[in-house]
């Protein structure tokens, strides 16, 4: 149980893939960094999801991207520290 504690989630939405991004994450500096792959004509740029796991993603001038943003349980294991081993499919 969270004890009826809530914490913000930011999801980031490119094409069709939606992902819940991990929280500690500077969205400001990741956006930046997407705008700056796009100006180039495309690049991987990199950000960490729930479950500590890392993806990477080629943005180019074709990928749509959409940021959101909602209140949802605490979630204790979304710590987004990215310095520890990556989950896998069966984590509790």
């Amino acid at each position: 149980m969270n004890g009826g504690k809530t914490m913000f989630r930011t999801q980031l939405a490119v094409n069709d893939a939606v992902f819940a991004l991990a929280q500690g994450q500077d969205i400001e500096a990741l956006k930046a960094r997407i705008e700056g792959a796009v100006e180039r004509g495309g690049r991987f740029e990199s950000f960490v999801v729930v479950g500590d796991r890392e993806v990477s993603v080629l943005f180019s001038p074709h990928t749509s991207v959409a940021f959101s943003v909602e209140t949802v349980a605490f979630d204790e294991r979304d710590d987004g520290d990215a310095n520890v081993p990556y989950g896998g499919s069966f984590d509790e």
